[in-house]
């Protein structure tokens, strides 16, 4: 999860792979829109698989993640 950066100066603090001005979400819209890994590697060079996969690391424990509602 190194790979993964908030930083209130970058992307209005979304969370970002490695401080550059490309968000998890928009890599996890790639993927969800059919884009293969080669394919959103070939778009964005910068990028390397591992920050694909922190990519889906972080929208796994997102998931994982338990709301409490306190309200009745």
């Amino acid at each position: 999860m190194d790979r993964i950066t908030i930083d209130t100066e970058v992307c209005g603090g979304r969370p970002c792979l490695r401080g550059m001005r490309i968000t998890v979400s928009q890599v996890l819209e790639m993927l969800a829109g059919s884009m293969t890994r080669e394919q959103i590697l070939a778009d964005f060079p910068y990028l390397e698989s591992a920050d694909i996969d922190a990519c889906l690391e972080y929208a796994a424990h997102q998931a994982a993640h338990r709301e409490l509602s306190l309200t009745h």
